[in-house]
């Protein structure tokens, strides 16, 4: 890690491939680095020329007369191996590979891409690229990129997989007023990866907040490790591509990585603290947010606005986004009586009235904050005749703020001052509503992604005693047999040596054997293929439920078979499983699947035939706790179901939560 301050504040700098020729990437890195008031030396490097832009240049690295901290290679892939070799031998400590055409070209790019790591290992180096824009430190005036424009100084450090994407975010930044810490495109990251970056940035003083544009991601487990130890002091906010399957393919074209399924990264991000966005302007909504204001205690928002319609709106998005509309207590409706006028809401939106002064706004937006019902309040001011919007900016400023506090200062001119006083105050401004509102959801998420870090599983479950031995066993005597696939018997046997109740069955292969069994387990009963090649029963005809007595148990199992080898006719056939009918009110599903990049994951929601149809279904990580299994069900629409509906008496959610704990120590095992 140390190394790495030689790329975001080197002495001394080489660029590999500067020339003459403008508008070309050679051209432009050098003349930003001796054209931006950096005050290190930079040294051109070109085999064919005596000088660049007027400075005296060198054939190889190796012909400068001085240790070089950074060297910059923006030459042809074809060149980028040889020039390592040379940049090794001349003990450079960073590099930054601007070229392209590794990963993403090809075998014989892949080929290549695969070497730089074993030359970086050979010589000590840390490599910054391949296929990347460079980074940039403005606080020392550094830009080792091709960027025309130099960022403004700030407490955001940015990181990209997109060099385009970045060009772009730093224009619209510096029209925003944004400034950055550091701004680095890591374009393949063949060595300095995520993992590495949030470590050194979380480690930086002149840092408080750190985003990320992803498209892929390799390192997993460092990556989760290292944003985990950061991100209870420092916010991590990500913008992740590739949600949708065409967004996937469009990412692994650009990077030649897998972009992993969406909702594992969800769960991935959540256990990790991090914070995801969907929009580039979200990042930096958030990431002002959280320097200006407290965490939010819940989700329940109040809104103070002199317009109606704007409050319906917010109130529609709070609702939709899964947040509550603050509830405000009698003694605070008291309160606001006496200090609003006659026809004011008397209810959350506070509805102050088109002719509110800054002293009313004052009074209700305070009124709101002392409310202990209250997790946040949203300010909304439309232009009015008799509004000043910046004499309420200025009274909202002195008030205390251990209430989370946003405004919407909503139009163009008329608002411009408010919001410029509004910033300077600590108070965050969003030209709509509904900006306001998501950035206000996206701090609860933070709040709550926290609380899970404090989750820490146990190595070993203390609360029950799996039968470990006793799963190896089965298992590899399966393995040994060369199947793949348990069959419901043995899988039942798994799970109940982890303390999962299964519920009996008995095989049967006759019809008469079939009802023997359905007597002994008890009327009524369920009857079920069992083949190892059929995985969907009810697809095939195999599946009877309630069958009352033994005759239609006979019939049944007749049927059954019958249906099986119409739908199925080479499956194997072992027979017909009965065992006794469950009364439940709610089928719910328990399972797990083995992610490319994060490995085992947990998957938990309503089951049944219609499980693809509501999709009803929430990710974890393993391992889990009775808290990480709490929160894997409440989030789940069905968990309002669980917990009591409407006069409905709810279920014993705590079994649940012990069940996903064991089976979470079943998946990590196995």
């Amino acid at each position: 890690m140390s190394k790495l301050k030689f790329l975001f504040n080197p002495k001394s700098i080489a660029v590999i491939g500067a020339n003459n020729t403008k508008n070309s990437v050679g051209y432009s890195i050098f003349r930003n680095l001796i054209g931006s008031g950096y005050e290190g030396v930079v040294y051109p490097v070109n085999i064919s020329k005596q000088s660049v832009q007027g400075v005296r240049a060198y054939q190889s690295v190796k012909d400068i007369p001085d240790k070089v901290d950074l060297a910059v290679i923006a030459t042809p892939a074809s060149t980028v191996l040889q020039l390592l070799e040379d940049c090794g031998k001349a003990e450079v400590k960073g590099v930054v590979i601007i070229s392209s055409g590794f990963k993403e070209a090809g075998e014989e790019g892949k080929r290549m891409y695969d070497c730089i790591p074993e030359l970086a290992k050979k010589y000590g180096m840390r490599i910054l690229g391949p296929n990347c824009l460079g980074l940039i430190t403005p606080s020392i005036h550094l830009n080792a990129s091709f960027a025309s424009k130099m960022p403004l100084s700030g407490k955001i450090a940015f990181i990209s997989q997109s060099g385009a994407l970045c060009t772009s975010i730093l224009d619209w930044a510096m029209k925003q007023n944004i400034g950055f810490s550091h701004f680095v495109s890591i374009g393949e990251a063949v060595d300095i990866g995520f993992h590495d970056l949030i470590d050194y940035f979380g480690a930086d003083e002149g840092t408080s907040s750190l985003l990320i544009y992803m498209e892929s991601l390799t390192e997993a487990r460092r990556f989760l490790s290292a944003a985990r130890a950061f991100s209870r002091t420092m916010p991590i906010i990500v913008l992740k591509a590739g949600k949708t399957a065409g967004g996937a393919k469009a990412a692994l074209s650009h990077t030649g990585s897998l972009a992993g399924d969406d909702a594992v990264f969800n769960a991935a991000f959540k256990r990790a603290g991090i914070i995801r966005v969907d929009k580039i302007g979200e990042l930096f909504d958030c990431a002002k947010a959280l320097s200006m204001q407290p965490l939010p205690r819940g989700n329940r928002l109040a809104i103070v606005t002199n317009a109606g319609g704007p409050g319906v709106i917010a109130t529609d998005y709070v609702l939709e986004k899964e947040g509550q509309l603050a509830t405000l207590s009698e003694e605070t409706i008291a309160g606001l009586d006496k200090s609003m006028p006659k026809a004011w809401s008397r209810a959350n939106p506070v509805d102050v009235l088109g002719d509110a002064d800054a002293g009313r706004y004052k009074k209700a937006v305070e009124a709101c904050i002392g409310d202990a019902g209250v997790d946040g309040v949203l300010t909304i001011l439309t232009p009015q005749a008799v509004t000043d919007p910046s004499a309420v900016a200025r009274e909202l400023i002195t008030l205390p703020k251990y209430t989370p506090m946003l405004t919407s200062w909503m139009g163009a001119e008329d608002v411009f001052e408010g919001r410029n006083i509004l910033a300077k105050g600590g108070i965050p401004s969003f030209s709509t509503p509904e900006d306001a509102v998501r950035c206000f959801m996206f701090m609860h998420q933070y709040s709550r992604n926290l609380q899970l870090l404090y989750q820490t599983p146990a190595t070993i479950p203390s609360e029950f005693v799996p039968d470990t031995s006793a799963n190896r066993k089965l298992i590899r005597g399966i393995l040994e047999g060369g199947r793949s696939v348990l069959n419901e018997s043995e899988a039942k046997e798994v799970l109940s040596n982890y303390g999962i109740p299964v519920s009996r069955n008995v095989l049967a292969k006759t019809p008469e054997e079939a009802a023997k069994a359905a007597s002994d387990v008890g009327f009524p009963c369920a009857m079920k293929i069992a083949s190892p090649d059929i995985l969907h029963k009810t697809e095939t005809g195999g599946i009877r439920l309630n069958v009352p007595d033994s005759e239609a148990v006979k019939r049944a199992f007749t049927e059954i078979m019958a249906s099986v080898k119409q739908h199925a006719p080479d499956a194997r056939i072992d027979g017909v499983l009965v065992e006794q009918m469950q009364g439940k009110r709610y089928e719910l599903l328990i399972g797990s699947k083995k992610d490319p990049i994060f490995g085992p994951v947990i998957v938990f929601g309503m089951g049944g035939v219609a499980v693809e149809v509501f999709k009803d279904t929430n990710v974890g990580l393993p391992p889990l706790n009775m808290a990480l299994s709490m929160r894997l069900i409440e989030d789940t629409k069905i968990y309002r179901l669980l917990k009591g509906y409407r006069g409905m008496k709810g279920v014993d959610v705590s079994s649940i939560q012990f069940l996903l704990y064991k089976f979470a120590y079943l998946v990590m095992d196995f």
